[in-house]
Formats: structure tokens, sequence, C-alpha cells
């Protein structure tokens, strides 16, 4: 039977952002919720006193670079830590699998070096099963990673054969389980491909019932170019869309979310959109020359020729050696990097808009990584709901649960509700606090009091991890009901 838990008289949010929050009991026997109401009894489970606290689903981080880590760090404790239950890996064009290499080029190395050896996305997930993770875990294949595992030449469109065999590849992933396509455009080995390259993989997607999320071609100056081109393939495909991280990237952009986000309503007229963001002003991936502009604060987060520099900005780092930022990007190279690109107002705009789930974009294997890895979640608690009061607890709660499990299309789960997956987060609306920093990146937040995997606890606030009982989830056949 499992274990058995009565969760007691804490105030339920339960994720679908249209029931008021309200005090009572949660049951959970085995890996389910067996009952909701008030004055629950069991003469077998154990209690947990939850006055004073909130009673949620467990959070869903639909944009993660985890792919990796839930195999070599499977406690997962930078997620397990914020609440999180459930993450999506292989976003941004950037997967695991299919790639076979020993060698992963940018942007493949934000993955880590060692994870590539996978052919199938069923021995991925078999890899996951095994390791037994803490937290559940969906995955997208990444389009970056097809173009590598086809194509010699990354620089040039794929040739109608490396085409059918990108198709064939992305067919079997999906009909093993994967829950979409991911791409990355922005990214040099993806830049070549034409949007018909795109189309061609997002109708096999079509055929599947997935998802599809896009990192955009561009995040600056052509925008909303990039979004139509985006929102063009997917609704030609018959697919709904992810905009991944949406932004409005440099100084010269700043303000234009009034632009983005008016003209996602527009689509979302026709065709199925959703969009993810952090609640930062900088964002984190490789070291690229054409990201320092002199303007904006650039944060190394790690470099292999001068791996002891990770942590410091680009520009001190340019004054030491009395060179310019660019020549000392290059120097660092290969390397990553914390971009202060955006601004608060772009940032509450987009976290405000009815269509936005929360992803974390951790990058796990920085060496001082971007402090999103370990405090997304409840930083969008702590600042943007309790201090900023940019939306109401059951909507803050919607865009990190129900929302996210509708839009991945993740089958009862995202909801407090009977008979659904047993993936709950218990926390303190009055102390949940991110502290990790970019300064001090490492660091577990405060708040979160319990965390149900599956119907195990596996988090109470401490320093380790209880139990380990997430697993891969497959896609369901049809729109999730969560």
């Amino acid at each position: 039977m499992g274990e058995s838990w009565l969760l007691q008289g804490g105030l339920i949010v339960d994720g679908s952002g249209a029931t008021p929050a309200w005090r009572g009991d949660v049951l959970l026997q085995g890996e389910r919720i067996v009952a909701m109401g008030e004055g629950l009894t069991s003469a077998s489970a154990r209690r947990l006193d939850c006055a004073g606290k909130v009673i949620a689903p467990g959070f869903i981080d639909v944009h993660t670079h985890d792919d990796a880590l839930v195999l070599e760090q499977p406690d997962c404790l930078p997620k397990i830590s914020q609440g999180i239950t459930t993450v999506v890996a292989g976003n941004c064009g950037i997967s695991l699998v299919p790639l076979l290499t020993e060698a992963p080029q940018p942007p493949l190395n934000l993955l880590g070096r060692t994870g590539f050896r996978f052919a199938s996305f069923a021995a991925y997930q078999e890899a996951v099963n095994a390791a037994q993770p803490a937290v559940n875990v969906v995955s997208l294949i990444g389009h970056t990673a097809l173009r590598f595992a086809t194509m010699g030449d990354v620089t040039r469109p794929a040739s109608p054969a490396e085409l059918a065999r990108m198709e064939a590849l992305l067919d079997a992933a999906l009909a093993e389980g994967a829950q979409g396509l991911s791409s990355g455009l922005f990214y040099q080995p993806a830049a070549a491909a034409p949007t018909a390259e795109v189309l061609a993989l997002a109708r096999i997607v079509a055929r599947h019932g997935g998802v599809y999320a896009s990192h955009l071609r561009d995040e600056m100056a052509a925008i909303l170019e990039a979004m139509h081109e985006a929102a063009d393939t997917a609704f030609e495909a018959g697919v709904p869309l992810i905009f991944s991280h949406h932004k409005c990237a440099g100084p010269a952009n700043w303000g234009r979310t009034q632009e983005t986000l008016p003209l996602i309503d527009r689509f979302a007229e026709r065709q199925g959109v959703g969009l993810d963001v952090y609640p930062y002003l900088a964002g984190s991936t490789v070291l690229r020359e054409d990201l320092v502009d002199g303007v904006i604060e650039v944060l190394l987060t790690w470099s292999e020729p001068h791996p002891e520099l990770g942590g410091r900005s680009l520009a001190d780092i340019a004054a030491e050696w009395g060179v310019d930022q660019k020549e000392a990007c290059r120097r660092l190279q290969p390397g990553g990097a914390c971009y202060f690109q955006m601004h608060e107002d772009d940032v509450e705009r987009v976290l405000a808009h009815r269509l936005t789930m929360i992803g974390s974009d951790g990058l796990p294997h920085d060496r001082h990584p971007h402090p999103r890895l370990w405090g997304t979640f409840p930083r969008v608690l702590a600042r943007y709901w309790r201090e900023r009061g940019l939306f109401t607890l059951e909507q803050a709660v919607h865009k990190m649960t129900g929302l996210s499990a509708r839009q991945f299309r993740l089958t009862e789960r995202g909801e407090l509700r009977p008979g659904w997956a047993a993936d709950v987060v218990v926390f303190d609306p009055e102390r949940v606090q991110d502290l990790a920093s970019f300064e001090v990146p490492l660091l577990r937040s405060q708040g979160i009091d319990a965390v149900f995997v599956n119907g195990r606890q596996a988090y109470d606030g401490g320093a380790a991890v209880l139990a380990r009982a997430g697993r891969a989830l497959r896609r369901s056949s049809g729109p999730g009901q969560g």
C-alpha cells in the first residue's frame, strides 16, 4: 500500500487557479491523493500538522537542463528543496537523446560532458528509472541534438536525407514517450536551420500529440519576427507552442513586452500557446562574444581554460588582464556567463501574464551557477506574490502547477484532486524565501517544509533528501487535465 499521510489543517491551494484557498486536510495513500476535506481521520496514516502552512500541488519546473542531473545527482537537492516534484528537461534544442559523443559542442556542453550515451529515448528512460531521482522527469527532444546526431556540418541547412534521419529519430523518441520537441535557433549549431526544417519536425510532434518549445531565433531587436516564425511554424504543424524563457533582452529592447505580450494574446486566439519565465534580471548561457556589449554586466559562471575565475565579473577580469571585455571573453572560452539583460518592468509584465508558467532554466553543471537553479520557485512566492502583490496566491501556485501540467499535457498531475498523483508541497507563506544569490548561488531556500513525490515524503526542509520516488513520465495521448 505504500506510505499513508494525513496533512491536517492547512490552507489548501489546489493549483486550478479557479478555486479560492480553503482550510482543510489532504489524505495521501500510496501514490495517490485519496481524500480532501475538513476533519478527515485515518487510523493508519502518519500525521503532519499544517496549521499556518499552505498545502499545494508539487511545483513543476517547465524549463530545465536537468537531463544529466537526474542521473548523476539523483537527490536533485536544488529542485526538491524548492518544492519541485517534476522537471521538464531537454529545452532550448539541447538534450542528451539521441546524440552519442564524448565531446559535446556548445551549447550541448551546458548538460555536462559525460551523459551523451543514449541512442534511444527508451534507454534514457530506463536510466532515469534505474537512478530513481527524487523528482519526476518529463523530456523534450532537442533539435540541436538531432542536428549533431545526423549532420557532420551543422553550419548549413540539413539535406533531405539528413532531415529524414532527424524525423525518424524524433518519431521513435516520441513513440517511446518523449513529450515533444524543443529548438534553440538562437544558438549557432541550429541558426542555419531554415524554418522549413523545424516545421518538418514539428509535424512529427503533432502526429504524436506532443508540444513544441522554442528558444527564439532572436530575443533582442528582431524578437517580433522571431515570435512570428515560431508561432507560424507551430500553427502550420498543428502543435501547441511554448515560448521559452520569454524576455526582451538588451537595454535597447527594454519595454517591448508591451508589444510581445499582446502579440502572444493574438496568437492564442488561433492556436495553443504558452510561455515560461524565470524571476530574475539576468539570463545565463554559454559565453558568447556577441552578447558582450560593454554595457550590461556579465558574470562568469565557468571557464574551461580559467576555472579559478568563476563567479567574477567579466569587466574585472578584463581590467586585470589589460584587455577589453570581448578579448577577455575570447580567452575564457569555452565557458558560461550570466548576462544582466532584462528590466524589472518587463520581468513583472511577463510574470503576471495569464499564460505564463514558471521555469528555472537552471544550469546544474556550472561551477558558479545562476541562483535560479536553487531559488526560482520560492522567489516567485516571496518577491512577486508576498512582497510585490503581482498576483494572488492562487494565481502564483497555478503558474507553477496546474497551468504547467495542462500546457505540457501531464495527466492527473498539477492539481490537488482525489485520485490524482500525490505530488504535494507544504510551505510556510510567511517564511518562504529564496536565499541563493549571484554572489552565493548554492543556498537552499527556506520555508519549504515538506515535499511528497508520488506519495512518499522526499524532503522536510533539511539538508538531505529523505526518499527518491521520482520516475520518468511518458507523454499521454492527449491534452492533460491539470
